[in-house]
């Protein structure tokens, strides 16, 4: 499994907009040039957390987007199921999808549920709050001496 950019993108910006959150919108250059992403593909990834409700956009020349509610209320994996779609590490355990037929005789199923079990367990157990704590500490942790 691969997360494509669209997904480790959707992140950052989250992530950007929990660390830059002043109360202030914040404008996509502002995001683009801070994240190293191309204004275009951010206003794509964008208009996808906002249509979800993620995000808050405002119009204007004060315009740009908010995070919408706490880092705290948002997992990583809620970002990625929603720009990734499904997580499932094989067709079989996607959410909706018809029994295998071979389910009975998989030998490998048990192995792709606990991997699925595992994927879950790490991007559900991340919040934007708990990416916002890392990059303080290791902000913290950087020797500034020459």
């Amino acid at each position: 499994m691969k997360i494509s950019t669209k997904g480790r993108y959707a992140v950052r910006v989250m992530l950007d907009l929990a660390l830059n959150n002043t109360g202030e919108c914040i404008k996509v250059k502002d995001i683009a040039s801070r994240q190293g992403i191309s204004e275009k593909y951010l206003e794509q990834i964008i208009a996808v957390l906002n249509k979800a409700g993620y995000v808050n956009s405002v119009r204007g020349a004060q315009g740009g987007y908010r995070i919408a509610r706490d880092p705290k209320e948002y997992t990583v994996g809620m970002i990625l199921r929603l720009t990734e779609g499904s997580m499932a590490p094989v067709a079989c355990l996607e959410k909706g999808a018809p029994e295998c037929e071979r389910c009975d005789t998989c030998e490998t199923l048990e192995v792709w549920k606990d991997l699925n079990t595992a994927i879950n367990r790490v991007i559900d157990g991340v919040t934007i709050a708990d990416l916002v704590e890392r990059r303080k500490k290791r902000n913290e942790n950087l020797d500034y001496s020459i």
